[in-house]
């Protein structure tokens, strides 16, 4: 294996290599107990013989599934999507408030990490940001835009305009589809397009 894998990443278009340490992968993969490290054999196989596996990607968040997220889980994963070199160089506070829940965050950009805690508001914020949990969840499930409920009146900012603009800036897609091994395709783009969605969900017909 190990003189297989120096072999594909020295030759990446050595597709007789590829389907050799596929082979040996496979092997591997079938010995393994852990289901984990076996599907990252298997992965890698079936990506040496056949490339990156295309196709729209499995969705596991249906609405419900979306509208029982917290808030707070929800600003977690803001922050797990938030791309750190963008940040550089960014401190805010934003107190984002949902009346309708009675809800209230403080969330905090510092040293290139997004984090928030719950039940508290800033003395003086950046911005506020008031919405309704249930006009949130639209924006989550990708039905509209952050931006459009600002338009439309459903969400209000207090403060700075430039802050929001800031964080938004920050907010990357998930790509779906990247290189396990090499030569095996390129990366396959997210659809996602929404900064604030949480992810595109099945909408039952």
């Amino acid at each position: 294996m190990e003189i297989l894998n120096k072999l594909v990443y020295a030759e990446p278009e050595n597709q007789q290599a590829k389907d050799l340490l596929a082979d040996t992968f496979e092997q591997i993969g079938y010995q393994q107990e852990s289901p984990s490290v076996r599907n990252s054999f298997l992965a890698a196989a079936f990506e040496l013989r056949n490339g990156i596996p295309q196709g729209a990607s499995p969705k596991t968040a249906g609405p419900d599934v979306l509208r029982a997220m917290s808030t707070s889980l929800y600003l977690d994963f803001l922050g797990i999507r938030m791309d750190a070199d963008r940040a550089e160089g960014m401190t805010f506070t934003i107190n984002l408030i949902t009346p309708d829940n009675g809800e209230k965050f403080i969330v905090e950009m510092s040293n290139g990490a997004l984090t928030n805690i719950e039940g508290f508001l800033a003395e003086n914020p950046d911005l506020a940001i008031t919405i309704d949990r249930s006009d949130l969840e639209a924006v989550l499930m990708g039905q509209t835009s952050f931006d459009d409920q600002i338009k439309n009146g459903m969400a209000r900012l207090d403060g700075s305009d430039k802050v929001y603009e800031q964080l938004k800036s920050t907010l990357v897609d998930f790509q779906l589809g990247f290189e396990m091994m090499p030569g095996t395709g390129g990366v396959r783009d997210s659809d996602q397009t929404n900064p604030f969605e949480a992810e595109n969900p099945i909408i039952p017909e």
